[in-house]
């Protein structure tokens, strides 16, 4: 009843709001469902008119099957960048939806396809790490050195062990490494 006021207390305030549903996968299964009639067919839902609002919804549930057929895909001699939602959708359909873990399990916003679109967050390569550095030296207003851009992604623990093709923890860790090369 909380979380319907406070959605619908926003739209009526901002039209345009952003709502940002995090670890959907930790969330009781059913709760989510109090956000259904946002989502449906209608236009206006207690009064407000919710059809420019953004639901996202973020989960780790899949993580692994992400990275599972990323490898294997990679193996297949498919690079990461030519990986398609289609190579994906399905692994990721069990993984989140089908789990009874998940704030997904048996929902209705899964029942009546509410979810418009599933974006995996594919493993991240050597790259894609010192893009990350680069982008953090920036924003922190340092100078771009090569021997730290290297030195943070050389830092990072990458998988799968004997190849050391992708990241094992994407960008998270790369600003808190950089003080060690400064």
């Amino acid at each position: 009843e909380n979380l319907k006021h406070w959605i619908q207390g926003n739209l009526t305030t901002c039209g345009r709001s952003a709502f940002l549903f995090d670890e959907m996968d930790k969330m009781h299964p059913g709760l989510i469902d109090v956000i259904m009639p946002f989502l449906g067919p209608s236009w206006v839902v207690y009064g407000t008119n919710y059809r420019k609002a953004i639901f996202i919804f973020i989960s780790n549930a899949g993580g692994e099957q992400i990275k599972k057929m990323t490898l294997d895909l990679w193996h297949a001699h498919k690079d990461r960048e030519e990986i398609s939602l289609q190579d994906m959708e399905s692994a990721i359909s069990k993984a989140v939806f089908e789990n009874p873990q998940s704030g997904f399990w048996k929902s209705g916003i899964i029942n009546e396809h509410l979810i418009d679109f599933v974006v995996p967050f594919l493993p991240l390569k050597r790259h894609h790490v010192k893009q990350c550095v680069t982008n953090e030296l920036l924003q922190q207003g340092l100078e771009v050195r090569q021997d730290v851009i290297q030195g943070v992604a050389d830092s990072i623990p990458y998988f799968p062990e004997e190849e050391k093709i992708f990241s094992s923890t994407g960008c998270k860790t790369v600003s808190s490494r950089i003080s060690f090369y400064f």
